[in-house]
């Protein structure tokens, strides 16, 4: 509302109308400058936030793949001494007489050191004979109808598997039992 008053003051002086709408203006743009800095800044804050969690993870990650590779390391030798093992085993199989008997005991006492020494290093032999088929450590090469081995137990093993800190290195070969077929009822 305006009384003659101010309108006189205005009249008087035109410069303070003008400077309260400018102030105005000046305090719209003030407020909008104000309002674009703190979005500017939560944005950088979220992505200062992100980029820690990122290093964060990277940095987890990073000690996990040294650690597993610490832990598998010797996996390919490892993969390169089960055909020895595997040698030694089928040469311990063979018959001895007199003059190889000798060289038989010479072939277990080795063979017994390197599977010790394999086992001080986290490898584990698996021999599943008789055991519930599991395909993440064996591989069936065959079934067979059996009454002697409950079915999916291992019935026979072809190759033992190996595992190296329990990851497969070599998965058991095996034959896994099943059940007795059962008889079709012709009548029906």
């Amino acid at each position: 509302m305006t009384t003659p008053e101010t309108e006189e003051k205005k009249q008087e002086n035109p410069q303070v109308s003008e400077n309260s709408g400018s102030e105005a203006s000046d305090l719209e743009s003030l407020k909008s400058a104000l309002e674009e800095a703190q979005a500017k800044a939560e944005e950088n804050y979220e992505l200062a936030l992100r980029t820690k969690a990122d290093a964060e993870n990277i940095q987890r990650r990073s000690e996990r793949d040294i650690a597993n590779a610490r832990k598998y390391a010797i996996e390919g030798f490892v993969n390169d001494l089960i055909p020895v093992l595997d040698s030694l085993e089928q040469g311990m199989q063979i018959e001895a007489d007199g003059a190889s008997k000798a060289m038989r005991e010479g072939m277990e006492l080795t063979f017994k050191l390197l599977v010790d020494a394999l086992d001080k290093h986290g490898v584990e032999r698996l021999d599943p004979e008789g055991h519930p088929f599991n395909p993440e450590h064996h591989e069936a090469m065959t079934t067979v109808e059996s009454e002697e081995v409950d079915p999916d137990h291992v019935l026979q093993v072809f190759q033992k598997g190996y595992l190296l800190n329990g990851r497969v290195v070599r998965p058991a070969r095996v034959v896994v039992a099943r059940g007795p077929a059962k008889a079709v009822d012709e009548s029906a």
